[in-house]
């Protein structure tokens, strides 16, 4: 099971705050003789349905900025979730867990809550953990071998705004996956693939940091402790 660092409180937009995990020492500058040490700050963001993974405005819509006011410009979030996806955000200013998250070679997990459309059967999810072929920048890519399955009973979310636009005559499914790597919009183009179109993608975890506890719009803070459990150790 994944567990989370246990942390003290969320931060909400308005307004901002700074909070610390039970283990943590104070994410602040430590001035020792004539040396000046920064500590490394993690924040872990639900983002929600329709923000940017960004700081910088486009048009009207909504970005990290919202949710972030005043935060350090060395800040920023590690990979993206697309506009039209939702979850787990890390966002921080340590340059060499960003390069071991980004690298491929590191691999490390990350789990996603996919609802599709129909009643997903037991060989589409087998497709899914064999690998399937996708388009990447216009070429044919055959997606590493994934974890995945079917999650029953449903997993409990919070309502987006705005909703699923639900369908009489066609029921849908959700199903967990979990990846190593990271194309553009990989989970979307994997699960077309096989017949059962995205309709909301919620990322779950990175390595072993979840969800759990982080309501929408808020984020938890956390030190460096953290650092193995996100590369999944």
């Amino acid at each position: 099971m994944l567990t989370n660092p246990s942390f003290i409180e969320s931060g909400s937009p308005q307004p901002r705050r700074t909070f610390f995990c039970t283990c943590c020492k104070p994410l602040l500058a430590h001035v020792s003789s004539r040396v000046i040490i920064f500590m490394p700050q993690y924040y872990f963001f639900h983002k929600p349905y329709h923000v940017l993974s960004q700081f910088s405005a486009e048009g009207d819509k909504k970005t990290l900025a919202d949710f972030f006011p005043g935060i350090s410009k060395n800040i920023y979030s590690v990979g993206r979730l697309d506009y039209d996806s939702e979850g787990l955000l890390l966002l921080t200013d340590d340059k060499v867990l960003t390069h071991q998250l980004l690298d491929p070679s590191f691999a490390h997990p990350r789990t996603y809550w996919v609802q599709v459309e129909g009643a997903i059967t037991d060989a589409a999810i087998h497709q899914l953990q064999q690998g399937v072929t996708i388009s990447v920048d216009g070429k044919k890519y055959k997606t590493k071998k994934a974890a995945a399955k079917i999650l029953t009973p449903e997993p409990v979310v919070a309502n987006r705004e705005p909703p699923i636009r639900y369908r009489k005559n066609i029921s849908t499914s959700w199903i967990t996956l979990t990846l190593t790597e990271g194309k553009n919009r990989q989970v979307r183009k994997m699960t077309a693939t096989i017949g059962f179109p995205t309709l909301r993608l919620i990322r779950y975890s990175i390595g072993k940091i979840t969800l759990d506890d982080i309501t929408p719009g808020t984020f938890k803070v956390a030190d460096e402790s953290v650092k193995q459990l996100l590369l999944g150790k």
